[in-house]
């Protein structure tokens, strides 16, 4: 039976059913059944919850298996659509089309739920706040193989459990709100096979600030790859795919939540590894490169060194497993290495799709390297400056010299943002004097004359010194020299998708809002220009930013 997909517009929502489960499948005749018995038997009442199976393009009996299941088990909401073959991600769009709940659930066909894991994966949307969330992996396979490879999952989470937020979600165990899932446009249908779709689409929602975190026990038993040929071969077109990603969220090449920083260097170290060897074979006709087999031999020993913490972890579970633990890494290493390089050859030149980097990888590095030399010189100019204006702000008024903040820095990650203190210390409890908090127009705001802040505060803010401290914010990585204003925590919640994007980079010391009126603006006239800055960003537009910064603190103009 095959059913066409509605537009999002046309979706019907239901107050009944707590979410919808989707499952792509693909020739999975052999694993499908076990999926579907798994989602009969949660411990969430049947009629709260609707499964839907897309099939994509199978040539095998999936979608007889998946009829002949239905009609045994009327008491489940199983729908069944099917697609011509089109990869994972557009199998999953497809089901999000006909989904009639507010929460999104997905699952493989080769993954059979644990009876709580709608329940649990469901549980952390009590929070509003919360737009995705991620499972996690067990198996009951006993080669070693597969248990490595639940091994190397587990390390994965143990780095994720203590995170607040991540940023990386697989669909094996997934879950989304509807609204976020739909206006990001879902999984991009140009992974065309099941590689990193899923973990292109959370970057998408973790660069708008969107909270996506890990439910631990939302876990699905998974038939992991049974041999060392179908673990090379999974890694290989997870590293190819993954070149084509890293050129559109180049951020993520440096940290992401799930992928630890030390796979990174042992791909490096392998791929010096082989250089060397190869090189230092060149000694049997010239002798000086002989002496590259040194540098090859200290590459192999550094390999080693960085396998010692994941091997004792394997030795927990057994002495086999650590065994092949480091020869595994090597496979690892090396298929992903030799993937990623065949990627960035393969999508070499334009980048496929509509897709762009908000800051390109080059540029990311200059930008940085400007804010960490620029931060520096002005932190040696300002500290006298900082100085005096602290003994003023202790004459004046009693509390601290500086004043700390919670505020939203790039992809949504909290940071605490250091000025001098302008205000008198009673300042927040004398604000709901002030202002009506409850029936603002706009959720930022700007007081003229505003009674609370202090003389010396004036002449600071008139010059803008009270934000000399936030070099120290630049030079950790927190703010930027020039990038949009930093935002409140409050104001971000009222944001609607779009204005998210001002969120995929880093807030700045100066940017359009300060050389463009400051203060005079209105919320929705600030949010443009920096969404402007962003869409059309360029090193160039910086320094010029930067040149037309001090001429703006010289005329005042917005600064309350």
């Amino acid at each position: 039976m095959t059913e066409r997909p509605v537009q999002p517009e046309a979706l019907v929502q239901s107050g009944d059913l707590l979410c919808s489960v989707i499952v792509p499948v693909y020739n999975g005749a052999g694993t499908i059944e076990r999926c579907l018995n798994a989602l009969a038997v949660q411990t969430v009442m049947p009629e709260r919850y609707e499964v839907i199976v897309v099939d994509d393009g199978s040539t095998d009996a999936t979608t007889c298996v998946v009829e002949q299941w239905r009609a045994a088990h009327p008491h489940i909401q199983v729908s069944l659509v099917s697609q011509k073959n089109a990869g994972p991600a557009a199998a999953r769009n497809h089901g999000v089309a006909v989904a009639r709940a507010s929460l999104l659930l997905f699952t493989d066909a080769d993954c059979a739920p644990t009876p709580t894991w709608i329940e649990a994966l469901t549980a952390p949307f009590a929070d509003p706040d919360v737009a995705g969330a991620k499972g996690a992996y067990v198996t009951r396979q006993r080669g070693l193989t597969p248990r490595f490879v639940q091994a190397e999952y587990e390390d994965r989470y143990d780095r994720m459990a203590g995170q607040q937020q991540i940023d990386f979600i697989d669909t094996y165990s997934a879950a989304y709100r509807r609204d976020p899932f739909i206006e990001n446009n879902g999984f991009d249908p140009i992974f065309t096979t099941a590689s990193v779709e899923d973990q292109e689409f959370s970057f998408r929602l973790a660069q708008k600030g969107y909270r996506l975190v890990f439910a631990p026990e939302a876990k699905v038993e998974h038939l992991h790859d049974s041999n060392v040929r179908e673990y090379f071969r999974r890694k290989y077109y997870i590293g190819f795919w993954k070149a084509l990603m890293i050129r559109w969220h180049p951020e993520r090449m440096v940290q992401d939540s799930h992928t630890p920083q030390v796979l990174k260097v042992q791909i490096v170290l392998l791929a010096a590894i082989v250089g060397l060897s190869a090189a230092a074979l060149l000694g049997m006709v010239w002798t000086p490169f002989a002496w590259l087999g040194v540098g090859a031999v200290a590459a192999i020993v550094l390999f080693l060194l960085t396998t010692a913490p994941f091997t004792l972890k394997l030795a927990r579970h057994s002495p086999l497993l650590a065994l092949i633990g480091p020869p595994m890494l090597v496979v690892r290493a090396l298929a992903l290495g030799s993937g990623y390089l065949a990627g960035t050859i393969h999508f070499s030149g334009t980048t496929p799709g509509a897709r762009q980097p908000v800051i390109a990888g080059w540029q990311r590095l200059v930008k940085r390297t400007i804010d960490i030399i620029g931060a520096l010189i002005g932190l040696l100019i300002s500290i006298p400056l900082v100085a005096l204006a602290a003994i003023a702000i202790k004459l004046e008024s009693p509390g601290p010299v500086f004043f700390w903040q919670v505020r939203v820095g790039e992809n949504g990650r909290l940071f605490r943002i250091v000025k001098l203190r302008t205000m008198s210390v009673d300042a927040e409890e004398r604000l709901p004097e002030l202002v009506d908090l409850e029936h603002l127009q706009e959720p930022a705001f700007k007081l003229r004359d505003d009674p609370r802040v202090t003389r010396v505060g004036r002449i600071l803010r008139r010059t803008s010194l009270d934000e000399a401290p936030q070099f120290y914010n630049v030079l950790r990585g927190e703010m930027s020299l020039v990038g949009p204003r930093p935002e409140e925590e409050r104001i971000v919640q009222f944001y609607q998708d779009y204005q998210r994007r001002r969120l995929a980079v880093k807030p700045g010391m100066t940017g359009p809002m300060q050389i463009n009126g400051r203060g005079d603006l209105t919320f929705g006239e600030r949010l443009q220009l920096e969404l402007e800055y962003i869409e059309q960003y360029s090193l160039r537009r910086d320094f010029e930013i930067l040149l037309r910064t001090l001429p703006a603190i010289f005329h005042g103009h917005g600064a309350h």
